[in-house]
Parts: structure tokens; sequence; C-alpha cells
């Protein structure tokens, strides 16, 4: 069950409707997603930081929030660039941005409302400042192609976990949890 990033992408973007103009029009608004990254990170933590679990997770110290902070402002700037043409060096990135969340136990269930506070308050910045719903599709787009990557590292690193801790066949493991799904 190892993730290959770039197929992934791939598939993603096909999935997602990512296309050549999104990514033309990201590309000619990076400016301005260097601009706004900073109010969107304060918006992205502002809403963690409300939940006692993610607020705790957060600030286990000032350097932590600082790092991820910065970390942030990369990512927001890097969906404008796509750093290769959203090729392997962006699926690559992405995917360990996935496994980074998965190791500080930044789940899905905080990440998901969180990016969706992201992207509704990047439409209401657009709209201020005149900016083309074309560039909150595109902008919406890619950002549902990285909650993908976070949400399949969960999914990698847990089945890896029980795979190796029992000695199970994928195919068994896939059973199992259909099995199990069939059963709730």
């Amino acid at each position: 069950m190892t993730l290959n990033p770039h197929g992934f992408m791939l598939t993603l973007e096909k999935r997602a409707g990512f296309t050549d103009e999104d990514k033309a029009l990201l590309k000619a608004n990076a400016e301005w997603g260097v601009k706004v990254a900073p109010e969107m990170t304060d918006h992205f933590y502002a809403y963690l930081g409300r939940d006692e679990e993610m607020n705790a997770i957060l600030h286990t110290g000032e350097e932590r929030i600082h790092r991820l902070h910065e970390t942030f402002i990369q990512w927001f700037q890097e969906m404008f660039t796509g750093i290769d043409d959203w090729g392997p060096a962006y699926a690559d990135r992405r995917w360990k941005i996935g496994l980074v969340h998965v190791r500080i136990g930044i789940g899905p269930q905080h990440v998901v409302p969180a990016m969706a506070t992201v992207i509704h308050e990047v439409g209401k910045q657009l709209q201020v400042e005149g900016q083309s719903e074309a560039l909150k599709d595109a902008l919406s787009r890619i950002c549902m192609i990285d909650l993908a990557f976070i949400e399949q590292a969960y999914v990698e690193v847990s089945s890896a976990a029980v795979l190796q801790e029992t000695g199970w066949t994928e195919g068994l493991f896939r059973r199992l949890i259909a099995t199990g799904a069939r059963s709730m």
C-alpha cells in the first residue's frame, strides 16, 4: 500500500478537474498569493486554535507555532506557483506535508474544516478585491488536491502499521475493512 505521489497527483488532477487553465491562472496571480498568505495563515490558525485539542498540539512552544505559520505561508504560496508546474516536486512536497500531519497528530477532522475556512476566507478576499470567481475555483481545486494528500497519508500510514504489526496480506486487510464497513 505504498503511495506513488506522482501518480497520485495525476489522478487527483483528473478527479478534481484541475486544468492547465487553472495552473496558468494561479501562476498569473502568484503575487496576490504572496500578499494574502499571511492573512490566510492567521485565519487558518485562529480556526484551529479555537479547538481545545488542536490548540494543545499547536502551542507546545512558541517556536512550533512560528514554524507552522512560516510553513503554511510557504504552502499557500506554492499552490500558486506549483513549484515545478505541479509535477513530481510538488507531489513529493504535498506527500511529505501529509506525513507531517500524521506525525504531529493533526487529523482529517481538523484539517478538512480548517481548509474550508481558508477557501471561504480566500473567497471573501477575492470578492473584496474584485478578483475573478475562476481564481477562487482554481484555488479551491488545488486545495482539495492538497487535502487529499493529507487524508491519504493517514490511510497509508495506518494501513502500513496494521500490516506490519499483524503480518496480514494487503488483500486480507482490504477484505476485513470491507466486511467491517458493511457491518456498521
